[in-house]
């Protein structure tokens, strides 16, 4: 038998904290900064949901507020379709688990509605006021409420931390009961943030409070997921290099399980208007979610 000798380990030495080769982590996860003109976003969001919100009102298509909790934010928006649904498509916003409301998106709620299906909107509790854990079984509850209302396939889609709720409750650990599991059709997670130990980093762990072992128990890319799904992992091509790299680290890691799963990078696209194609009836994205 040969004996080969160990290779030598070549060790590098640590970074100065000045250093160009320490990651500046704020600025890895700041999407603000990184789309130009990105606070004109959230207030184009809010008019383009107040008026289909109007609209739907007018058709007696929105039932709007419904409880699914005890806590002051446990509150959806059910969008109906025209006639019987289809089944239930359930998105859930984004904002770092720190900002927004179901007020911002409803107007998400176009293209899924348009095919038949109902859509759901949660709001759910904000940190710092909860912990992510708190909020995934928010997000639980919230999908039994829905789900009680609608009957038929389950569709799940949320964005960045949305896509993380969503791709949360795919996994062995989901809130979600055996019933509501084999109603689950579709997930897509968009731009979401699957492996939350980075985040570690970050200022606003100030307001998350996460420390490693909590990291660990919330990140889908991190866990098994339910056998048998289908998950479509959605992202920018013109997102912070961190948000592609999440996205496929979900799609590589899942897919080492018996399940269905693919990655998508949508070009051109950037986390603000990665969105966009929801509430398009005829685009990809919507095509996609409703297994079209």
């Amino acid at each position: 038998m040969q004996i080969r000798a160990a290779e030598p380990v070549l060790k590098t030495a640590p970074a100065e904290p000045d250093s160009p080769a320490m990651k500046d982590w704020d600025l890895a996860y700041s999407n603000v900064l990184h789309v130009q003109n990105s606070a004109q976003f959230p207030p184009q969001w809010q008019q383009k949901s107040q008026s289909f919100r109007e609209q739907m009102q007018a058709q007696n298509r929105l039932i709007a507020d419904v409880r699914y909790g005890s806590e002051e934010r446990n509150l959806l928006d059910v969008v109906m379709p025209q006639g019987q649904p289809r089944g239930l498509v359930v998105f859930v916003h984004g904002g770092y688990w720190v900002r927004f409301d179901k007020s911002y998106f409803t107007w998400l709620a176009a293209g899924a509605v348009a095919h038949g299906f109902a859509v759901a909107i949660p709001s759910y509790t904000l940190c710092p006021q909860a912990k992510i854990s708190d909020i995934t079984a928010e997000i639980g509850m919230a999908i039994v409420q829905a789900a009680s209302m609608v009957a038929g396939p389950l569709h799940l889609t949320g964005h960045s931390a949305g896509g993380h709720l969503v791709a949360r409750m795919g996994t062995v650990t989901t809130p979600l009961s055996r019933s509501l599991q084999q109603r689950l059709r579709k997930i897509v997670p968009i731009s979401a943030l699957s492996d939350l130990r980075p985040l570690l980093n970050l200022k606003m762990n100030d307001d998350f409070r996460l420390d490693l072992e909590q990291a660990r128990k919330e990140s889908p890319a991190l866990l098994e997921p339910l056998n048998g799904i289908d998950v479509t992992a959605w992202v920018g091509s013109a997102e912070l290099p961190e948000f592609i790299r999440q996205n496929q680290a979900l799609a590589n890691l899942w897919s080492g399980f018996d399940l269905s799963i693919d990655e998508v990078a949508e070009p051109d696209k950037h986390h603000m208007d990665i969105i966009d194609g929801l509430a398009d009836a005829d685009h990809v994205l919507t095509r996609r979610l409703l297994c079209l």
